[in-house]
């Protein structure tokens, strides 16, 4: 398999996901790292992108009550969910699923995927 070690990471997840389209890796400014998706890459950066700024929000919010960033979130539209996972820095995963997608497996592969991506940063 060819790609960055981040590239496998994501593959990896999406290829474990049922209805997963892709997973993605990104900073706090939402430039993408790396990817593997199943889609077109312009409207997967734009995505990314979009929810890059959703989690620096709630990290705003829930500094602002200091309760510390969240761990993870999920975003549920009528065609795709979207699970959101803080690494570590500002950078964070992302895994999209089709409707109808098992969404507790996404949260859980993507966990995993996190985990492994910041072992890879170090």
């Amino acid at each position: 398999m060819t790609g960055t070690v981040f590239a496998r990471i994501l593959k990896k997840a999406v290829d474990a996901t049922p209805h997963a389209i892709g997973g993605a890796f990104a900073d706090r400014d939402g430039e993408m790292v790396d990817s593997f998706a199943t889609i077109d890459t312009h409207d997967w950066a734009v995505l990314t992108a979009h929810y890059g700024i959703i989690l620096a929000q709630l990290d705003a919010a829930f500094g602002t009550w200091h309760f510390g960033g969240p761990e993870y979130f999920v975003a549920q539209h009528e065609q795709i969910e979207i699970v959101v996972h803080a690494v570590e820095g500002g950078y964070y995963a992302l895994l999209a699923l089709r409707g109808g997608g098992q969404l507790a497996v996404a949260i859980e592969v993507l966990r995993a995927a996190a985990c492994e991506l910041r072992k890879e940063m170090r």
